[in-house]
């Protein structure tokens, strides 16, 4: 698969170089341009590129950037694509925010408030970077952390599902975009490493 990994940071880092890994031709870009990028292009055989050539040609985008940084994309860039949002809203970085300071948006649907055109899917959100890097496991194997996959777009939904188990994790579908505040920071699936049943578990258990 053609995918643009925006953000080369603990996530947009590691998700180059796994996906690389498995064969995937990804094209990684951030706000410090190629050249910023070269030894991550060496480590992994990914292109660096800027965001316009990481997003164009790509049949699915990782959006791996601090939350404050969405509303400066171009947004028509992502028209009819693929966008799995993987950020979480971090108040002391992000500044205030009032939707998300209040809860009365989940970040990513506030995120694809800003990519209108975009089928936004909310994953990778939950789990450590390290974890991401180092702990798939094959399919069935016990205990294998799951990570929960919310959207609106059942068919993107799906190709991300794919991607999540293609990676070593058993997808979850967690529902829609405005239920995916159920794996924002502070809930039960938060950085905890269940396995699917528990992260069902935890997604029910989950209060605003």
């Amino acid at each position: 698969m053609k995918i643009g990994i925006i953000g080369s940071g603990h996530v947009g880092g590691t998700l180059t170089r796994r996906l690389r890994a498995l064969g995937h031709d990804v094209t990684v870009a951030n706000s410090r341009g190629p050249q910023s990028l070269t030894g991550l292009a060496t480590e992994t055989g990914a292109r660096a590129g800027t965001l316009e050539e990481a997003a164009q040609g790509a049949e699915l985008v990782v959006i791996a950037i601090p939350v404050k940084a969405v509303p400066d994309l171009p947004a028509g860039l992502f028209d009819d694509k693929t966008v799995v949002d993987a950020d979480n809203y971090y108040p002391q970085r992000d500044g205030d925010i009032p939707e998300l300071l209040d809860r009365s948006l989940s970040s990513s649907r506030w995120t694809a408030d800003h990519l209108k055109g975009a089928r936004v899917v909310k994953v990778f959100n939950n789990i450590q970077a390290v974890h991401l890097m180092d702990n798939g496991k094959p399919a069935d194997t016990p205990g294998r952390i799951a990570l929960p996959v919310a959207a609106d777009d059942a068919d993107a939904k799906q190709i991300v599902m794919a991607l999540v188990e293609e990676l070593g994790f058993d997808p979850v579908d967690a529902g829609t975009l405005d239920e995916s505040w159920r794996q924002q920071p502070g809930t039960p699936v938060y950085g905890t490493d269940r396995d699917a049943a528990g992260v069902r578990t935890g997604l029910a258990a989950a209060r605003p």
